[in-house]
């Protein structure tokens, strides 16, 4: 069903309302028989996206809200969440920065709810990887990430004015003749202290 504009060839074109056979409902701009411009476009499932379609795609700068509580307010390229966005997470978790192909990916900060610590550093395809800080309520770690886990040098530095300067190394799993057929665990990588010192102006960034 639709009610709205149409050009002269008949197709839609301006502003419209349908709904599609699927139970979906659309509101918004046309061009050319396709959802083009602003639009509110309700899936039958209780999403909603509120913002720029161009050819049928999400594209520009919308608002979508997903049926389990989460949202996503931002950039969009052909569909995906690209460019810069923030996601309020179902968990209460948000996330605020930079995205591509609908993952975390670049510079963004990742705020826990239950423990209100602050992941803020690189991504990569959604993964925390690259340097970055882990901002605790007291205390906080500088240093690198690799797929999601410290790794390398970095320090934690401690509000009472001191920093744990020392390095993540990633344990070998000790292999036992009888278990060959068992998968290896992977094990957390493992904090090993250098020195503390006062308060110095080390980054990540001085190794490179």
């Amino acid at each position: 069903e639709y009610e709205g504009g149409r050009n002269s060839e008949g197709q839609r074109h301006g502003f419209g309302k349908a709904r599609l056979p699927n139970g979906d409902t659309y509101e918004g701009e046309y061009e050319h028989g396709l959802r083009s411009g602003q639009g509110t476009y309700r899936f039958k499932n209780g999403a909603i996206y509120t913002g720029t379609y161009l050819q049928n795609k999400k594209h520009g700068k919308g608002v979508f809200f997903y049926p389990d509580g989460s949202k996503y307010a931002g950039d969009w390229v052909h569909d995906q969440r690209q460019g810069y966005g923030e996601y309020l997470y179902a968990n209460g978790d948000t996330y605020t920065g930079e995205w591509a192909n609908n993952k975390r990916h670049g510079q963004g900060t990742y705020v826990y709810k239950d423990t209100g610590s602050k992941y803020v550093g690189c991504w990569v395809n959604g993964i925390q990887d690259g340097p970055a800080e882990l901002i605790h309520l007291n205390h906080r770690f500088k240093g690198r990430f690799l797929s999601g886990k410290p790794l390398g040098r970095g320090k934690f530095i401690f509000d009472i004015g001191c920093e744990q300067h020392g390095e993540y190394i990633q344990p070998v799993q000790e292999k036992e003749e009888e278990e060959e057929a068992e998968s290896p665990l992977t094990l957390e990588p493992v904090w090993k202290i250098s020195e503390i010192t006062t308060l110095t102006p080390w980054s990540p960034h001085d190794e490179e």
